[in-house]
């Protein structure tokens, strides 16, 4: 039997930065679950953490209002000491 592909295909290697959020219990248990079947998907073993990033930028590469939105400059953030 083969295994069906996931919809986050192969992770690649990328920088990192540390983000912390919180989510409910039942979204981390969906996360670990998804974990699991890309870790058998994909022969390489990997953890919710590693997922979460590559699962965001997923879904807003699919976002047509974002992206739409994205191709116009957001306004500059004023100086927080005074003006530039």
């Amino acid at each position: 039997m083969s295994t069906p592909k996931l919809r986050l295909g192969p992770l690649p290697k990328t920088e990192s930065l540390k983000l912390t959020f919180a989510c409910p219990a039942s979204l981390k248990t969906n996360l670990e679950r998804y974990a699991a079947l890309h870790s058998q998907a994909y022969g390489e073993e990997v953890d919710a953490l590693t997922l979460i990033p590559h699962m965001l930028e997923a879904f807003m590469a699919r976002d047509r209002v974002f992206k739409r939105g994205n191709k116009t400059a957001l306004p500059a953030a004023p100086c927080a000491s005074g003006p530039c």
